[in-house]
């Protein structure tokens, strides 16, 4: 089972969603870096669990610890262990379901291929082994912002069949942060489509059923030339990011598959001069051309699924085929979007760096 993602910052998760705990080692972060769990916890706090009624209510603080590659507040260039316990574990909520592959859940896959599985939350491919990425994610964040002065910000666009609207390139140039995209519990900082999506979920919810949603991400002070041709475009490794997250179903960028409705002289970015550097007018890339970073901000979005995890009673069947009735227990999201955002920011910067990492060298 493959658990470590990177070329030259390579980052290893470990843990199961009921287990003692979960984590990451990272490997590759440069030396004297500074860096203190505060960095790392602030990510945590958007992603942790019972943060509103919109989410699971498992009660998880999420502190991070750091165990190891790090003295006197710097990095020391050797591998960086980062460790948060699991302290609300409640394994009990799955026995029900011990002889009984939950629908769409990676129960049935997990026990054909390895022939056993976590018996709990999902083991690995529940979404709590993202507490690892994020952890990670703030590392690298960490070294981009300070190197580069560029910023990831992510935020819901959509749930179910409520669309935000588009955001403007002005506001996406100024207003567009982490602090405006976090006032609203759904984390969409337009406030009325983001009334309308709370509205949804919680009627969701009140109903014991899920609902999907989109996230987009938008990256600024993205360096020129970052991407590995041929088979290594930075569109291709940050689709395998975004794709390796639990409960992602899509990855589209710029102008994505609305792009395969246009026609080339509407699709085209022209070059334009923008200040001392070249730039495009337009935006329909998303940043990226001939899978190169082309200075323009990165511009993708994230479809996730409904959760799979619901109270209302499915009709499935038990590993030797005997037809039951489920009706899930547990404390599950009823939306994945809202606490997705944290995940994809931090994918997003752990490809990011590892891609400035392999420029540099090669300058």
């Amino acid at each position: 089972m493959s658990s470590t993602f990177g070329t030259l910052f390579r980052v290893t998760t470990f843990g199961e969603s009921h287990g003692k705990a979960v984590g990451a080692i990272v490997d590759g972060c440069p030396a004297n870096l500074r860096l203190s769990e505060a960095d790392i916890q602030t990510q945590l706090h958007r992603r942790r669990p019972g943060q509103s009624d919109l989410s699971t209510p498992r009660d998880e603080t999420d502190a991070v610890k750091i165990l190891s590659g790090v003295e006197g507040g710097l990095t020391l260039g050797t591998p960086i262990g980062l460790l948060v316990e699991n302290r609300d574990q409640r394994p009990g909520d799955y026995a029900q379901t011990a002889d009984i592959p939950r629908p769409s859940h990676a129960d049935f896959t997990y026990q054909m291929k390895y022939g056993i599985r976590a018996s709990s939350g999902g083991g690995r491919s529940s979404a709590r082994e993202t507490i690892g990425r994020v952890a990670a994610g703030a590392v690298a964040e960490k070294i981009l912002k300070e190197r580069y002065d560029l910023s990831i910000v992510a935020y819901v666009s959509s749930v179910g069949t409520i669309d935000a609207p588009a955001i403007s390139t002005a506001t996406v140039k100024k207003d567009l942060t982490r602090e405006a995209v976090d006032r609203s519990p759904v984390r969409c900082p337009q406030k009325a489509a983001a009334a309308k999506m709370i509205a949804l979920i919680e009627q969701t919810r009140d109903r014991k059923d899920s609902v999907g949603g989109v996230v987009t991400c938008v990256c600024r002070n993205v360096p020129v030339g970052l991407g590995e041709p041929v088979f290594e475009k930075l569109e291709a490794e940050l689709a395998q990011a975004m794709l390796s997250i639990p409960a992602s179903k899509g990855f589209e960028i710029g102008s994505g598959f609305a792009g395969a409705r246009m026609h080339g002289s509407e699709h085209n970015d022209p070059f334009v001069r923008k200040g001392s550097r070249l730039g495009t007018r337009t935006n329909n890339s998303g940043g990226v051309q001939g899978g190169i970073s082309n200075g323009e901000p990165l511009v993708f979005r994230v479809a996730f699924k409904p959760p799979a995890t619901i109270g209302l009673p499915q009709q499935t069947a038990t590993f030797q085929g005997k037809e039951v009735s489920l009706a899930a227990k547990g404390r599950h999201d009823p939306c994945v979007v809202p606490r997705a955002v944290p995940i994809v920011e931090s994918m997003t910067a752990l490809v990011l760096v590892d891609m400035v990492l392999r420029q540099s060298y090669r300058s």
